[in-house]
């Protein structure tokens, strides 16, 4: 079955409305009807004005509906002429049915279908019809509401306002020729046509009453024939004596320190004033080297010692580093000053001028040479080999050039 379309609702535009009552909800149909006996085809459209319904059946369908309809009126498939010619007949008596004067004599009921979504059957004296029906959607429904009855409806109230004489004493003849004048000119500038008709007092204030009419208003406005023009001055804004307050700028907060900040904040030290520093009492005493580093920190000897570097004095330099090495060293263990910690205060410890402390530790000074240690192999030693010990030391300082004492580098 085919469904309507915008080219079957352009074959209704020549269609007058039919209306038709259902009994039980007491609702108006308003219908269309066009067959065609060139291609034996109908269609049909109804509407409730507010959703649009339509069918359109081909020439088998047709055949077949009126037979299921009319059992007694229905005659043997004949041959192909004779049926043809039948199907002829009968779109032509559907025509005729679907009239002005036709429909008037029909009743008219709605039926349930599983096949349609709306399915009313016509029925006379003699025969019965049936027709199926389908929603066309709501888009096609609006298209074909506009055309077919909105805007012909605002034309023809268009022209019995603007007529002179009341359209029921006017011929037949007069009225054609208004109505295609009014027709023309609303064909060619529908949207002037639709202002200078709704723009009337009297026609927009008799819709508004019947509107208001039909939707139970319980104070019916009034017809009103001309209106007054009213004053298009916006109003002026209000002035005020006294000047407005000034405003004062919103208080700003001070951002809250970070956690870490506040951290960093409490564990600094905080400087205390003083007039005067307190010197430290503590001093940071290096490390000893080592006794296999003595040849590095130990002081050079004097230019006039080179010379006397003999046999004899080599002997004499181990005696001296035998007594050496068996007397005790004592060594004093180095404490680091840290910032944080508050210096000790000692009332035995002689005051030493405090250290910065952001300077880096002193390097380790150099080491003074060690006090001979007197043992009893020098108190053996006579005046006699002192002299010639002497005189060894200037008898040799007749010799060449003076070698430097060789030594390793130096470690710190």
């Amino acid at each position: 079955m085919e469904h309507l379309s915008e080219d079957h609702a352009k074959l209704l535009l020549t269609k007058e409305w039919l209306v038709k009552t259902d009994s039980e909800s007491s609702t108006p149909y308003l219908l269309k009807f066009h067959a065609s006996t060139i291609d034996l085809t109908c269609c049909l459209l109804i509407t409730d004005t507010k959703s649009v319904w339509g069918e359109v059946l081909s020439s088998n369908q047709f055949a077949r509906r009126w037979r299921d309809c009319n059992t007694q009126n229905s005659a043997s498939i004949a041959e192909e002429d004779e049926e043809e010619a039948w199907r002829v007949q009968c779109l032509e008596f559907l025509s005729t049915v679907h009239s002005i004067g036709g429909v008037a004599e029909l009743t008219f009921e709605l039926v349930k279908s599983n096949f349609s979504d709306l399915a009313f059957t016509l029925a006379g004296d003699s025969f019965r019809w049936r027709w199926e029906t389908f929603n066309v959607g709501p888009r096609m429904s609006a298209d074909i509401l506009s055309k077919h009855l909105i805007l012909p409806m605002i034309s023809m109230t268009h022209l019995a306002f603007a007529s002179g004489d009341p359209l029921a004493t006017v011929s037949t003849n007069d009225m054609e020729k208004s109505v295609d004048k009014v027709g023309r000119t609303a064909r060619r500038m529908p949207d002037t046509h639709v202002r200078n008709t709704l723009s009337r007092p009297l026609l927009t204030t008799t819709l508004r009453r019947i509107t208001a009419m039909f939707n139970f208003v319980p104070e019916l406005p009034r017809i009103v024939a001309d209106a007054a023009t009213p004053d298009l001055t916006p109003p002026s804004p209000p002035t005020t004596s006294q000047a407005p307050p000034p405003t004062k700028p919103p208080p700003r907060r001070n951002p809250s320190p970070s956690p870490i900040h506040a951290f960093l904040a409490e564990s600094s030290p905080q400087p205390k004033p003083s007039s005067r520093a307190k010197p430290s009492s503590r001093v940071v005493i290096p490390e000893p080297p080592s006794q296999a580093d003595d040849s590095v920190t130990e002081e050079e000897p004097e230019e006039e010692d080179y010379p006397a570097m003999n046999s004899a004095g080599k002997a004499t330099q181990a005696r001296n580093a035998n007594a050496r090495d068996s007397s005790p060293v004592r060594s004093v263990p180095s404490k680091r000053v840290t910032p944080e910690s508050p210096p000790p205060t000692s009332r035995d410890s002689p005051k030493e001028p405090s250290l910065p402390a952001s300077s880096s530790p002193l390097p380790p000074p150099k080491k003074t040479k060690r006090a001979q240690v007197s043992s009893s192999s020098d108190e053996e030693d006579s005046e006699e080999e002192r002299k010639k010990r002497l005189a060894r030391l200037k008898g040799s300082s007749a010799r060449g050039a003076k070698q430097p004492l060789k030594r390793g580098g130096k470690r710190f």
